[in-house]
């Protein structure tokens, strides 16, 4: 074979080989196996490969604009219930009175399988119910030096204007601190920094006005739930990972079950799980391709939340991708739930 050819053929493999990585997933839409649903909500499921690889995934989209539906949290104090579980849970504290079960259900924050307690920030009715760890001590030779992120959340105001942030949090404060775009997390020798003392660290002078203001203000919003990193912003895929501090060395090209929040430009809120860790059958998603999945479907901001075994939707109570415990559905101190009024 000549070199001219040869070259020829590599050329057209390259081309076809990108064709191939970068089309879109083809969705089809499974309302009918989880009815009744409600014209506002919507079902879809995938079994085309994932960059040659095997691969489901579902999504659910939901109209923001549905006075209707309902788009709320749910969470435990101490312990940690199945998505089952909290689908189930008015029904079980309240037996007698009429079952209200919620439509769709899926895990969100990271969190601690020691204390059970969520490790990012969790709103709910307007009230602050979940913290982020916002400190992470130094190693080696910074062992006496501490980082502070800023940790992303997805929040629905009262008016249902959604927002992906990145939010600090402090038990005194009756709200999160909310920043609009990524900021390197802080360095310093104080292990537990004051409010006061991330507001100086991210205030900066406003060329217009010329005074010192800072970045970020008080989140008022009536929900919101909090993982990371963020994967898209303004419909550009540009995920927050090293900002955030969320995923060491080459874990953001690792393939794993994924969990995953965005919403779109015309008011639609879309909630993405893929199934993975089932070698041939579905192997998972990397960050980076999450994150093109949600921008092939529309979104303009989105972000990553607890995945692994902890990833599991439901919907009117029954599993769309299967969860990779080995023991079924993973317990977890918290949901979002969207509900029919």
């Amino acid at each position: 074979m000549n070199i001219q050819l040869k070259r020829i053929i590599n050329y057209s493999f390259l081309i076809i080989n990108s064709t191939v990585l970068n089309a879109q997933l083809k969705w089809i839409n499974v309302d009918s196996l989880y009815q009744p649903l409600p014209s506002s909500v919507h079902v879809f499921k995938t079994t085309d490969t994932l960059n040659g690889k095997p691969n489901i995934a579902f999504y659910v989209i939901a109209d923001l604009k549905d006075k209707k539906l309902v788009f709320d949290v749910d969470t435990t104090h101490k312990r940690r219930l199945t998505p089952k579980q909290f689908y189930t849970k008015r029904c079980d504290e309240f037996p007698g009175n009429a079952c209200f079960f919620p439509l769709v259900i899926v895990n969100t924050t990271f969190f601690s399988f020691q204390t059970n307690q969520n490790l990012n920030v969790v709103v709910k009715d307007g009230k602050l119910v979940g913290y982020n760890i916002h400190t992470i001590p130094g190693r080696g030779k910074d062992t006496f030096t501490y980082r502070h992120p800023f940790v992303s959340a997805i929040g629905i105001s009262k008016k249902r204007k959604t927002d992906i942030v990145w939010t600090y949090t402090d038990s005194i404060q009756e709200y999160p601190y909310a920043l609009h775009s990524p900021f390197d997390f802080i360095k310093d020798s104080i292990a537990k920094p004051s409010w006061e003392y991330i507001i100086e660290k991210t205030t900066i002078m406003r060329p217009v006005s010329g005074r010192f203001e800072p970045l970020g203000n008080r989140w008022k919003v009536k929900t919101a739930v909090g993982g990371g990193p963020v994967l898209l912003q303004k419909g550009e895929i540009k995920i927050t990972n090293n900002e955030e501090i969320k995923f060491a060395g080459n874990a953001i090209n690792d393939k794993h079950p994924r969990t995953a929040m965005g919403y779109t430009k015309d008011k639609k809120l879309i909630i993405l799980v893929v199934q993975g860790r089932f070698n041939g059958i579905a192997e998972g998603a990397t960050l980076t391709q999450e994150a093109k999945i949600l921008q092939d479907l529309g979104c303009w901001e989105a972000l990553n939340l607890d995945g692994g075994g902890s990833s599991c939707m439901l919907v009117n109570g029954k599993e769309t991708i299967k969860p990779s415990d080995a023991t079924g559905q993973r317990a977890v101190p918290a949901v979002f739930l969207i509900k029919k009024r």
